[in-house]
């Protein structure tokens, strides 16, 4: 009788856990399939998204994916050494010698690359190609070398400039690799989202490979993605590239008025940008903020300039390129003289997601109306006069605060009261040039 009481508790026992089993499988099965499922909707979303302008485009997109992801993990890798240890917020000095730095990389490429580029078949792809694959042995390098090597200075500055030559080489390329010349702030903005997506991805990835592997480890994913980029952007197939390219190499261009007087607003958009984020970087710090406080101001400016990418397109639907870059301008102004009442931690976030905002959605409506005006032979040459203007703008904005301290509410005040004066003398300019046809 207990033998067969226990024979007849093990059977159902046993059935009883086969039954899990079964269930167990058929749930890892069912989470299984639908993840793969997922993997391959997001898969064909993501190819439709960067594919809306093309195949050559989607190409150039994937490529700036692999560009941000791997600046992003160089970053990731050098956030712990001297390098990264420039700006620190600690003495004025220091920071205004980050500040000149940054200009570094254009004083080494304006001479240089639009001769580099005026001699080489299909020069834009060339440059992205060796951007990619100087990048990815200087990173093997530095892992080489060490972090605490003295080669860690001239590895980083020759990143930064590589960097740079991607940009312009990749904005150079942009209109080539559309079907026909139009929605160019849209298409900016979608390399925009592109990169920053992607850099959000590396950072998240980055950071856990740190952790456990260290910052080595992040820079050989980093040089993994930068020679991905160079093989990538080896294939983007663009057939206009060569268009009239050695015809008109030769031809005497000038740009329109209107392209110029852009220009001159877009440079003052990102003057405003880096005086109002450096003001506001020390107002935080003689408030005693903390970390996540400076961290929030970091990211409201990031999320101002990734809603921008959103914006641009929508209002390049609906207005010209040149009123976006003067409603930026009308953006810094609104922020600065708002804030200038009512300053906060909270309100001074605020304004660094409206320099943010402002000096996207002028970037990205010059660099369409540049490359839309601008003959394929002479982007090289208007990218970097114009990256290089724009730079110069930005850190003469940015030593103003590092240099004099300023109260914050005069600060706002005189950045609203100049956005305002300029955006008057740019209207001024334009209708002019619109009435004279120019």
């Amino acid at each position: 009788m207990c033998t067969a009481v226990r024979s007849t508790k093990l059977r159902v026992r046993k059935e009883s856990m086969t039954g899990m089993r079964t269930s167990v499988g058929r749930a890892g099965r069912a989470v299984g399939d639908a993840a793969r499922q997922a993997i391959r909707t997001g898969g064909r979303g993501v190819d439709r998204w960067v594919s809306v302008h093309g195949p050559a485009f989607r190409r150039l997109a994937v490529t700036q994916a692999a560009a941000y992801a791997g600046d992003t993990l160089v970053a990731i890798g050098l956030a712990g050494t001297i390098f990264f240890d420039i700006p620190s917020a600690e003495a004025r000095g220091k920071v205004a010698l980050y500040l000149l730095l940054t200009l570094a990389p254009f004083v080494v490429l304006s001479p240089f690359l639009p001769r580099i580029f005026a001699r080489l078949p299909n020069p834009y792809r060339v440059g992205l190609v060796g951007s990619g694959s100087l990048r990815a042995v200087l990173t093997v390098i530095l892992v080489l070398v060490g972090l605490d090597s003295i080669w860690l200075f001239p590895i980083a500055f020759g990143l930064l400039v590589l960097s740079r030559l991607h940009g312009i080489a990749r904005s150079s390329l942009l209109p080539i690799t559309l079907p026909e010349a139009v929605a160019l702030v849209a298409a900016n903005s979608r390399l925009a989202q592109v990169g920053l997506a992607a850099g959000a991805v590396a950072a998240v990835v980055g950071a856990l490979v740190m952790e456990v592997f260290g910052p080595e480890a992040s820079l050989l994913l980093a040089a993994v993605a930068f020679a991905m980029m160079a093989f990538l952007a080896g294939a983007i197939d663009a057939p206009r590239a060569a268009q009239g390219f050695a015809r008109e190499r030769n031809r005497v261009w000038s740009p329109p008025r209107v392209v110029r007087l852009s220009m001159t607003a877009t440079a003052m958009v990102r003057l405003l940008h880096g005086f109002l984020v450096l003001l506001l970087a020390f107002a935080f710090k003689e408030a005693d903020a903390g970390l996540l406080d400076f961290g929030a101001l970091l990211a409201a400016a990031g999320g101002g300039f990734g809603l921008s990418s959103l914006l641009a397109p929508w209002l390049e639907r609906r207005l010209r390129e040149e009123p976006m870059v003067v409603a930026a301008l009308a953006v810094e102004a609104a922020a600065a003289f708002i804030a200038a009442q009512v300053f906060g931690l909270a309100a001074g976030a605020a304004v660094a997601a409206a320099a943010g905002l402002a000096w996207g959605t002028a970037k990205f409506a010059f660099d369409g109306m540049l490359q839309n005006h601008t003959p394929a032979h002479r982007r090289g040459l208007a990218f970097t006069r114009s990256e290089t203007f724009f730079q110069i703008a930005w850190v003469l904005g940015a030593i103003v605060p590092v240099a004099i301290p300023i109260g914050v509410p005069l600060g706002l005040a005189l950045a609203g009261t100049s956005a305002l004066a300029v955006q008057a003398v740019i209207v001024s300019g334009l209708l002019v040039s619109v009435r004279e046809g120019n």
